[in-house]
């Protein structure tokens, strides 16, 4: 057996409409098919996925996994999540690979953002678990 690539990151919710405006109004990512069993967001490579969660009573807070995504032009993203009220579980930070910041979706998923310097200092690049410390 041999995997390729990651196909799908698949989140379950408490609440498919909310979730599904928070992804799409807030971050602004393109909805590739929708239901109301499940979403799929962007059309190429990794697709995120939503699914409402059969037991909402045993859904606990998504602080167990981080999705990651870069941003372009991180402070314009950071500043539009700023007054949309977005919660941020690490604030923006400038780091030694760039800059960094964490927010948290409605289930409490948590979402890293960052704009990866040009040239890192660290030559071994960056410390993927070093990026979930909150401050």
């Amino acid at each position: 057996m041999s995997f390729r690539k990651l196909g799908a990151v698949i989140l379950l919710v408490s609440d498919m409409n909310t979730s599904v405006q928070f992804y799409k109004e807030i971050l602004n990512i393109p909805i590739k098919k929708r239901s109301d069993e499940w979403t799929e967001f962007f059309n190429k490579e990794t697709v995120l996925a939503l699914h409402p969660a059969k037991h909402k009573e045993k859904l606990k807070s998504g602080q167990h996994i981080l999705i990651g995504f870069s941003a372009s032009d991180f402070d314009k993203t950071i500043k539009n999540l700023q007054e949309k009220k977005v919660v941020f579980f690490k604030n923006p930070k400038e780091e030694i690979f760039g800059k960094h910041a964490i927010i948290e979706d409605p289930d409490g998923h948590l979402i890293s953002i960052v704009k990866l310097n040009e040239n890192p200092q660290d030559p071994d690049g960056f410390d993927f678990l070093g990026l979930i410390g909150a401050e």
